[in-house]
């Protein structure tokens, strides 16, 4: 069983609970500490989410929650100083980026950290962001999925541009590199001009281990096509083995097979001794966050910029060209059910799409975690603790070692790379000559 550690960006009221840290005196301590945690119980890899402005949108929301968080990939890079074998996936939008920055970025940290590096590859959603850059050159909402598909191959072809061989080094003969090794991409299009090749070698995994999230039927065919890894949100086994199955279907026409995309939804969990412990837990936390109602998060959820004022108002119309596909699927969704509050959709949206939420001992969670391994509902969990550090000592203490009572869990890693943990393969060089 694949599992990650997600370290939220942020939290709503739970910050205040006593085991929680959500902004430590000393951040590169606190950060090692929970890495070492997560290696600890030998997890996959950590995942550290990002967007590129402050998540409060009100008044309100600066004064009582948290908006400060460090940059993912120099944090996850000093991270790869103080670990050995976990992995270490950055978030990083298409939208605001150039390929060739993040191509030269993501292999460094492949290099440094030996084959443990992971790409998260999002588009970033609205125009909340956009005032933090110059925008007259951006892709518009409607195009950014078709920019991103764009963005993503030109970074894959950087990385490919110096072959595994390209790089000699011979000092007795003072060749260092081999020219016909190293390729310019030549990439000339409306929203690129890259010639390249790239300053910097092949990443050790070939290409850093790319994760995407989503749901739609777009989504699902991208991934099949380009996708390592699916983080997702899905909380119903029936629904999240259709999911599976459709997405995995889709593979073969890639020339690609099951095994070489895994699928891994989003997980919480409240763990006790006894169930009245865990049902404890969650009440706690969940009366520190029943104050907050987080504006990015119904946002999020909707896929459209929601505002104060709109909470109990009339859902906005689903204009092309103004909503995203997230949204005119959503509002679709309304118009069936006869919702017609933003309010009302998102308590729906919350409770049904929501991230899988299990509550119990440790031997209760992992029976449902087997129940949806078993059964084809994931090929692992991407583990979102409520608070840290206490909520990763919970999964590392407490339910990975049933885990691993049962047969579903490492006792050790097997591998160095991050592709390796996942039995992943290694990408073949776009320029590489076939045998």
């Amino acid at each position: 069983m694949a599992t990650t550690l997600i370290a939220p960006r942020a939290a709503s009221g739970g910050w205040r609970h006593p085991g929680a840290e959500a902004y430590p005196n000393a951040p590169i301590s606190y950060y090692a500490e929970l890495a070492r945690k997560a290696e600890e119980g030998k997890l996959d890899y950590l995942f550290q989410p990002d967007q590129y402005r402050v998540s409060a949108t009100t008044d309100h929301e600066f004064q009582h929650m948290v908006n400060v968080w460090p940059e993912p990939v120099t944090l996850l890079t000093a991270m790869a100083a103080l670990t050995e074998r976990i992995g270490l996936a950055a978030t990083i939008s298409t939208t605001y980026n150039e390929p060739y920055h993040i191509a030269r970025m993501m292999a460094t940290l492949d290099q440094l950290s030996g084959g443990r590096a992971s790409w998260n590859i999002v588009q970033s959603v609205g125009e909340l962001e956009a005032p933090n850059f110059k925008n007259d050159h951006r892709p518009k909402q409607e195009e950014r999925e078709a920019h991103s598909v764009a963005f993503v191959d030109i970074v894959k072809g950087l990385w490919d541009s110096w072959e595994d061989e390209a790089i000699i080094a011979d000092k007795e003969s003072g060749i260092f590199a081999d020219p016909r090794k190293v390729h310019a991409i030549g990439h000339e299009s409306r929203w690129f001009s890259v010639k390249g090749p790239l300053n910097i070698a092949r990443p050790p995994q070939g290409h850093p281990v790319l994760i995407q999230a989503g749901q739609s039927d777009s989504f699902k065919e991208r991934a099949a096509q380009t996708a390592d890894v699916v983080f997702t949100m899905l909380n119903d086994l029936t629904q999240a083995r259709q999911f599976y199955q459709d997405v995995k279907q889709r593979l073969s026409q890639y020339g690609r097979t099951s095994e070489e995309l895994l699928i891994m939804p989003g997980l919480h969990l409240h763990v006790g001794t006894t169930m009245e412990e865990a049902r404890e837990k969650q009440r706690y936390l969940t009366e520190l966050e029943r104050m907050d109602i987080r504006l990015d998060r119904i946002s999020h959820l909707l896929g459209i910029e929601v505002a104060e004022p709109m909470l109990d108002g009339p859902l906005p119309l689903a204009q092309e060209g103004s909503a995203t596909a997230k949204y005119k699927r959503n509002k679709e969704l309304a118009d069936r059910e006869g919702w017609t509050t933003v309010r009302q959709l998102y308590q729906h949206l919350e409770k049904s799409f929501g991230h899988l939420t299990l509550v119990g001992t440790p031997v209760q969670i992992a029976d449902r975690l087997e129940e949806w391994l078993a059964n084809e509902g994931a090929d692992g969990f991407t583990y979102i603790p409520n608070i840290l550090p206490s909520g990763l000592d919970d999964l590392v203490d407490l339910v990975i070692p049933e885990l691993q009572n049962r047969g579903l869990f490492r006792e050790g890693y097997e591998h160095t790379t991050l592709r390796g943990h996942l039995g992943l393969p290694r990408p073949r060089n776009r320029y590489e000559k076939a045998d």
